[in-house]
């Protein structure tokens, strides 16, 4: 009996103490599937999107404060204009390398605010590939709004640059499509010619659609414009009072005085609009050249550029600028970046950057000093 008791006491621990084997379903060969390897394009695709920066943000702003305007026509009466908040909203996808002297985005978020001069440089940071940014920026400020559109591609090469452009600036009045391919020639790291051949698809600039309405005084038949190509009108039944009325028949000046002064500018500048809308783009070839320079050390930075386009062809278009302007002309850019720190406490930076296309011109820049206090 004991010895039975002592057999029943051992038999779980020899039972648990025995290996396990677990035998495992092996699926068939077809339920086997093997692993895509993702594509050369795939590969390039997610090579070229690599360190590139989605972004989106919507700032605002309060614009300028209420004004009150009086009128005594029929007694006192005041009325309070106000003008509607500003704002941004500003829309891209950027993959341009920084410049040693330029913040380092990983470290904030981008707001669209940031002014980055260097974007307009004809050479990148980037010493061979490409580089893109596309961006939108919807703006309002001081009641009027604006879209500044700039989208760019460009390739670096060892010995050349190619680049496509689309840049529309409503703030400045300015539009434009632009290809050029250049052939680089670097002295050193540092700085490099170019030159070669560009093409831009633009509006007629130049054109001027009062040209025609001009007399030989130099004034402008503006009541004519108005009444043939605008649909005013006027009223002489009452030779003591002339109306002058809209293409709805609705009276907008009852005196010479204020036909002049008010309605006319208005009607002028419609006519000038809805004539430069109808015009077709033209296509205009020219030669370019330019220089790129860039030193940065942590004290000093200098970093320039310039394009100049010396000569278009002429071409037989009546709307070409060569036209307007009488023979050919010179259209150039540029901009510049310094900085220096004199010690670790006082330092001053000027940057910005300039274009003249078909004699318009616009331009950012900034300029200061610092001084911290350790």
């Amino acid at each position: 009996m004991r010895k039975l008791i002592f057999l029943l006491c051992i038999l779980p621990f020899v039972m648990y103490g025995q290996d396990t084997k677990v035998i495992l379903p092996v699926p068939n060969k077809e339920e086997v599937k093997e692993k895509k390897k993702p594509s050369e394009f795939s590969k390039r695709l997610k090579k070229e999107f690599k360190y590139s920066t989605f972004y989106a943000a919507y700032n605002g702003n309060n614009s300028i404060s209420d004004v009150t305007s009086y009128s005594v026509t029929d007694g006192l009466t005041t009325e309070k204009i106000s003008t509607p908040y500003d704002y941004s909203a500003v829309f891209g996808v950027r993959k341009i390398q920084r410049f040693g002297y330029e913040p380092n985005i990983q470290n904030r978020f981008k707001n669209g605010t940031e002014n980055s001069f260097s974007d307009a440089a004809t050479i990148g940071s980037k010493s061979k590939g490409f580089e893109y940014l596309f961006e939108w920026d919807f703006r309002r400020q001081q009641g009027k709004s604006f879209l500044s559109q700039d989208h760019f591609l460009r390739y670096i090469g060892d010995w050349y640059v190619v680049k496509v452009e689309y840049l529309q600036d409503q703030f400045a009045d300015i539009n434009y499509f632009e290809a050029s391919q250049r052939y680089r020639y670097k002295f050193n790291r540092k700085f490099s010619v170019n030159a070669g051949f560009v093409q831009r698809i633009s509006e007629p600039y130049g054109f001027d659609p009062l040209a025609d309405w001009v007399l030989q005084t130099g004034d402008i038949h503006f009541t004519n414009l108005a009444i043939e190509e605008m649909g005013y009108g006027v009223d002489f039944s009452d030779v003591d009072n002339y109306q002058y009325l809209d293409p709805n028949g609705n009276i907008v000046a009852n005196s010479t005085e204020v036909w002049e002064a008010v309605v006319i500018p208005q009607i002028l500048s419609d006519y000038v609009d809805r004539e430069r809308a109808l015009l077709p783009n033209k296509l205009e070839y020219s030669f370019v050249m330019g220089f790129d320079y860039y030193k940065y050390t942590k004290d000093f930075w200098l970093h320039s550029w310039a394009n100049v386009m010396p000569y278009h062809i002429k071409s037989n278009d009546q709307y070409s600028y060569n036209k307007y302007n009488g023979g050919n002309w010179v259209d150039y850019s540029g901009g510049l970046i310094f900085g220096y720190r004199f010690t670790k406490s006082l330092g001053i930076f000027t940057e910005g950057k300039y274009h003249k296309y078909w004699n318009r011109s616009w331009y950012d820049f900034s300029m200061g000093i610092n001084f911290i206090i350790l």
